[in-house]
């Protein structure tokens, strides 16, 4: 097998998948993968710059569509006319909720690397950054209430933030046990009715 071919690129990626699912970033060897692959040192160097880079030629493409599908679900809400926010809350973020899950499972390797495997790279606070966004478009989203003439309690970011990390590690947590696509969507369904109820809840007088 010729070493500069797509099949030996798949071979380190998958050695890599392997390695670094076992032993995370931090803990997964560069020479323990190209022996596994089967190639070279100076095959992989053909790549791949670094062990980062091959990490991240593996979780990228699912990185980019889980917050690029997010933060469209986002942006479709926020551009709503404000009168009309309140009677979407949550349609938005549930298509998208649903559409994760779906898209988890379809690619569980991967993403559980992303998920939980990312100490010591650019990923390590994939999850964080979701929260974060989250955070801004509920503070946002209780500004608009109060526009509308709403009287919402206050909720400070801090409060916003431990709200939106519980939610989404909840969510995570399909991946992290491997839950078949129908209990996954069962558990994060139910997720979201508890989390809508207490949202519900902090937000009326």
């Amino acid at each position: 097998m010729q070493e500069n071919s797509p099949a030996t690129l798949e071979k380190i990626q998958q050695a890599a998948l392997d390695e670094f699912s076992e032993k995370g970033f931090l803990g997964a060897s560069l020479r323990q993968i190209v022996k596994h692959a089967g190639v070279t040192t100076g095959a992989f160097y053909g790549y791949f710059s670094s062990k980062e880079a091959l990490f991240a030629s593996i979780v990228e493409p699912h990185a980019a569509a889980l917050m690029g599908k997010f933060m469209e679900a986002q942006i479709s809400f926020a551009e709503l006319p404000q009168k009309e926010q309140p009677e979407h809350m949550g349609v938005e973020s549930g298509a998208y909720t649903r559409w994760m899950v779906e898209y988890i499972c379809q690619h569980r390797d991967p993403v559980k690397l992303l998920l939980c495997r990312a100490e010591g790279t650019g990923y390590q606070n994939f999850v964080h950054n979701m929260v974060e966004v989250e955070v801004e478009s509920t503070l946002q989203y209780i500004e608009v209430l109060r526009r509308l003439g709403r009287k919402v309690p206050e909720l400070d970011r801090q409060m916003c933030h431990i709200l939106a990390s519980s939610m989404f590690n909840g969510i995570f947590e399909v991946v992290i046990h491997d839950m078949p696509y129908e209990q996954a969507m069962h558990y994060v369904n139910q997720l979201r009715d508890f989390y809508t109820a207490g949202w519900m809840k902090l937000m009326t007088p």
